[in-house]
C-alpha cells in the first residue's frame, strides 16, 4: 500500500468510529465519499524539483551515477544515468525527502546547477489551461485516452472517403490500439507514411500532434495543394497513441510514468520502454536490462504486446510504407538512424538533407530552433528503437521528432504551446512527406 492508501484505510477507521452517530443517508455518502478518495489516488509531486546538472569534469560524472545508484532519481534527459557524458546538460528529476542531500553534494563539487522546475506538483497543476477542460475532445487540451478513442470513433467516420479505421490488436492491458488511414480511396494500393505518437507515457503533446495531424489532413484537404496531392497519391497511416496503457495510466495515477505497464511474475517492476524493445541491436548500447530501469529493454525483443502489434502490422505491410515517423519529446530534435551504433547510415546525406530542410520549414513559423541528425551522435546512443528498426526493415525516410521544449518545462509542456507546438510541426511533416512523394522508390 502507498502512502496514499495508507492514509485512506486510517481514514476508514476513523469513519467507523463514527459512524454510530450518521443518519443512513450520510452514511452511503459518506461511504461515496471514501470510495472516490481511494480511486483518486494520484502520484503527487509536492517539493520535487528539476535540476539541470552540467557536468564538466569525469568527477561530475561519477558524481551523478553514484547519485543514481543511491536514491531514486527520474532522468528527464538524457534517459538514464549511463548515458551522462562530460558537456552534455543532464536534467533529473529530484524527490523532496533528497533534496538537502543532493544540494549539499552538488555545492561540494562545483558543478553548475541550474533549477528547471522549483516545484514540480505546481507545474503538473500549471501545464493545464485555465479555462474550464471541456467535456469534448479538444485539439488544444491534453486529452485522455477515453476521449482520443471517442474522438477517434467519430472522426473515423466523418468523411468514408478520406479516412478509416483499424484496430491492429490489444495492449497488455486490453485497450484497443487503433491506426486511422488517411487518404483519397483508390481501387489500387497507394504508397504510404506511417506515424506514430505516444510511445512514452509521459510525453503528452506527443499524441496531440497526432490528432492535430488528422485535424488538419482532412479539414484542408481539397483546399491546400500539397495536402491534397498527398492524400490523393498516397496515405497516412496515423497511431495516436502508441502506448495506451501507460498514456491512460499518466492521466489517472502518475503524471510521470514512461514504460508499458506490462507484468512479469516474480518481478516487482511493471513495464518495459518501448523504445528499447525493437528488434534493432537489440539491449546493446544505451538500454538497461534491469526491469525496474525506465530504459528496460523488456524481456526480449518484441516482447512488449504493443511493440509485436505495431512490428506486426509495419512488416505486413512493408512494401507500402515508404517513410516512418515517430513523435517524441522534448528537445526540439530530428534525428534518424542511427541511434543503436555510431555507423552513418546508408543514406545518411539524403536523410540529413530532408531533415535540415524540414527543421528550416518548422523554423519559418515561429523561429523554434531544431537540430538535425543521427541519433547516437546527435544526442545519444540508445538501441531498439523504432526508427532504426524500421529503416533496416527497408524504409528509408525514417524520422523521431522530439518536440518542444528545451526543458523549460519538460515533459510538463503548458497547453497553452499545443497549438504553436503542431502548427510548426505540421510545417516539417508536410516538408518530408513532399519530398517522400517526390522521391518514391
Amino acid at each position: 500500500m502507498g502512502i496514499g492508501g495508507w492514509a485512506t484505510g486510517q481514514g476508514a477507521i476513523r469513519a467507523v468510529q463514527v459512524q454510530t452517530d450518521l443518519t443512513p443517508n450520510m452514511k452511503v455518502l459518506l461511504l461515496f465519499g471514501l470510495v472516490a478518495v481511494a480511486l483518486c489516488d494520484h502520484t503527487r509531486f509536492e517539493g520535487e524539483k528539476v535540476f539541470r546538472l552540467k557536468p564538466v569534469l569525469d568527477e561530475h560524472v561519477t558524481l551523478i551515477k553514484e547519485l543514481a545508484k543511491s536514491i531514486e532519481v527520474d532522468f528527464w534527459r538524457p534517459e538514464s544515468a549511463k548515458l551522462v557524458t562530460i558537456d552534455i546538460d543532464v536534467d533529473i528529476r529530484v524527490p523532496a525527502i533528497y533534496l538537502d542531500m543532493v544540494y549539499t553534494l552538488l555545492q561540494q563539487s562545483d558543478m553548475e546547477l541550474e533549477v528547471l522546475i522549483e516545484d514540480l506538483q505546481s507545474a503538473v497543476e500549471a501545464e493545464a489551461d485555465l479555462r474550464p477542460s471541456p467535456r469534448a475532445h479538444s485539439y488544444t487540451k491534453y486529452n485522455s485516452f477515453d476521449k482520443v478513442q471517442s474522438w477517434i470513433a467519430s472522426i473515423s467516420t466523418s468523411n468514408s472517403d478520406l479516412i478509416s479505421k483499424q484496430t491492429i490488436g490489444k495492449s497488455y492491458e486490453g485497450r484497443p490500439m487503433t491506426v486511422l488511414k488517411l487518404g483519397k480511396k483508390s481501387s489500387s494500393t497507394k504508397p504510404a507514411i506511417f506515424m506514430d505518437c505516444g510511445i512514452h507515457a509521459r510525453e503528452w503533446i506527443s499524441p496531440a500532434f497526432c490528432q492535430w495531424f488528422v485535424k488538419e489532413a482532412l479539414s484542408t484537404y481539397g483546399s491546400d495543394s500539397q495536402m491534397t496531392s498527398l492524400l490523393n497519391e498516397m496515405d497516412v497511416y496515423v497511431l495516436p497513441v502508441f502506448n495506451v496503457d501507460g498514456y491512460d495510466f499518466t492521466h489517472n495515477s502518475n503524471r510521470m510514468w514512461r514504460k508499458t505497464r506490462s507484468r512479469k511474475s516474480g518481478s516487482s517492476c511493471i513495464g518495459a520502454d518501448p523504445n528499447r524493445n525493437f528488434d534493432a541491436g537489440w539491449c546493446s548500447m544505451g538500454a538497461s536490462n534491469n526491469p525496474c530501469s525506465d530504459t528496460f529493454c523488456g524481456y526480449s525483443p518484441e516482447s512488449e504486446i504493443e511493440v509485436q502489434n505495431v512490428a506486426n502490422f509495419i512488416r505486413k505491410n512493408r512494401s507500402v510504407f515508404k517513410a516512418y515517423l515517430t513523435v517524441h519529446s522534448y528537445s526540439q530534435l530530428l534525428l534518424f538512424p542511427y541511434s543503436y551504433s555510431y555507423q552513418l547510415a546508408a543514406d545518411h546525406s539524403e536523410l540529413m538533407k530532408v531533415a535540415e530542410g524540414a527543421s528550416a520549414a518548422l523554423r519559418s513559423l515561429y523561429g523554434t530552433r531544431y537540430t538535425s541528425g543521427p541519433g547516437a551522435t546527435t544526442i545519444y546512443p540508445a538501441a531498439g528503437g523504432s526508427d532504426d528498426w524500421a529503416y533496416d526493415l527497408g524504409v528509408k525516410y525514417s524520422y523521431t521528432f522530439e518536440l518542444r521544449d528545451t526543458g523549460r518545462y519538460g515533459f510538463l509542456l503548458p497547453e497553452s504551446q499545443i497549438k504553436p507546438t503542431c502548427e510548426e510541426t505540421m510545417l516539417a511533416v508536410k516538408y518530408i512527406a513532399a519530398y517522400v512523394q517526390k522521391n518514391l522508390y
